[in-house]
């Protein structure tokens, strides 16, 4: 039996996110639109609410698609808000169109969003030596400086901390925990 980090605890969606995706490092620029936007969305929520809710957000903002989610109308979004299966909170739905727009303008002027994000990280992913979950921090220097620039770029629920869960996501850092399985793999 495999031994992985605590957090995923018994839930099989949780298990696989974290087996198969969590920490595993992101350079294409639709999939890291995506982990942005639901980690915005998960601001005051477990991940595993947002987790659960993926598929349906990848349905109504057009896979992530950052140009077509730059284009969608205030009656689309209306409309989403009465959708049970996404969180209705109009400025979390919201944010996910402005977000889409602030995207495509660091693409215009960085080629890709990729060569943006990673800078801030230097290109590689940190490797941490957690050996609990409650070692490993919230919020960093390069996520604080991350949710600044974004911020400042135009991006909506992108706080320090949600910048942190990002670079967790993304792969921007190694958080899984040592006794894990795929901390040493993705080491």
């Amino acid at each position: 039996m495999k031994q992985r980090c605590t957090w995923p605890g018994e839930d099989l969606l949780y298990i696989d996110y974290h087996d198969l995706e969590w920490g595993v490092p992101i350079h294409d620029d639709r999939l890291l639109f995506e982990f942005i936007c639901l980690e915005g969305q998960q601001a005051g929520l477990s991940w595993i609410t947002v987790l659960k809710k993926r598929e349906y957000y990848r349905k109504a903002f057009k896979n992530f698609d950052p140009l077509k989610v730059s284009r969608m109308k205030d009656q689309t979004i209306e409309k989403l808000l009465q959708d049970t299966n996404l969180i209705r909170n109009r400025l979390k739905l919201y944010s996910i169109r402005s977000n889409a727009t602030a995207f495509l303008e660091v693409q215009q002027e960085f080629k890709t969003f990729d060569e943006y994000i990673w800078s801030f990280v230097n290109g590689k992913t940190i490797q941490n030596r957690w050996t609990h979950l409650k070692s490993t921090p919230t919020t960093t220097p390069e996520s604080d400086a991350m949710a600044k620039d974004l911020k400042k770029r135009g991006f909506k629920f992108i706080g320090s901390t949600i910048c942190y869960a990002f670079m967790q996501a993304a792969g921007m850092v190694n958080d899984h925990t040592t006794v894990c399985f795929r901390h040493e793999e993705l080491s």
